[in-house]
């Protein structure tokens, strides 16, 4: 009888031991090189393409700005030309004659030469680039830049305004309309001058000619 109750204290006493064992091994166990983890990744900002000026007169330049891209990488960067809308600022839209709005057509700027609709730009250790850029087509550009090696892209756009007409207010005086006027006129009077001087003569030749 005191054997049995001394194998039964054996076996419980065993029975606790093993059980913090067994939690413990169920832990997760730290690398046996005890090598530090690395943090985890962190979220890369998303790329952007920001401009100086979104709306500009046509012969003036821009400053493009892309950040977040790949770290010096080289970025794309592609330009496409839309019609102006109707609206315009500091213009009247056109209008046909049921009052509807007429679109403006993309129209080129002469200059020794034209825009690229395709260039690149290097980006920095911190993925940012500035490039400058004179368009030489009035409308609505988008530029749209791509990363070649990281893939990120955006975009942003630019509203290109054609040169404004100087206004004198009334009717345009020009110097052909003012200087034909006065040319005729200049010529009548002189008529007018030898008529009457050619009539004086012949009246003063008949009043002789009846005196003798």
């Amino acid at each position: 009888m005191r054997l049995s109750r001394i194998i039964m204290a054996l076996t419980v006493g065993l029975a606790i031991v093993a059980v913090p064992t067994a939690a413990g091994a169920a832990q997760p166990q730290p690398p046996a090189d005890s090598t530090p983890q690395p943090p985890p990744d962190y979220t890369p900002t998303p790329p952007a393409l920001t401009i100086d000026l979104p709306t500009i007169t046509i012969g003036e330049t821009v400053v493009l700005t892309g950040t977040g891209f790949g770290l010096n990488e080289t970025v794309d960067i592609d330009v496409t030309v839309a019609p102006l809308a109707a609206a315009v600022p500091g213009q009247a839209p056109a209008r046909r004659s049921d009052g509807t709005t007429v679109a403006m057509t993309a129209v080129a700027f002469p200059q020794s030469q034209p825009a690229p609709r395709h260039f690149t730009a290097p980006t920095d250790g911190n993925g940012r680039f500035s490039k400058s850029y004179r368009p030489s087509d009035i409308g609505r550009l988008t530029f749209t830049a791509t990363g070649r090696t990281s893939g990120r892209t955006a975009s942003t756009n630019l509203t290109v305004l054609p040169k404004k007409k100087p206004h004198h207010g009334g009717l345009p005086v020009t110097g052909d309309s003012l200087g034909t006027p006065l040319k005729v006129g200049g010529g009548l009077v002189g008529a007018g001058v030898v008529l009457m001087l050619t009539a004086f003569g012949w009246r003063r030749r008949n009043r002789l000619g009846t005196t003798r």
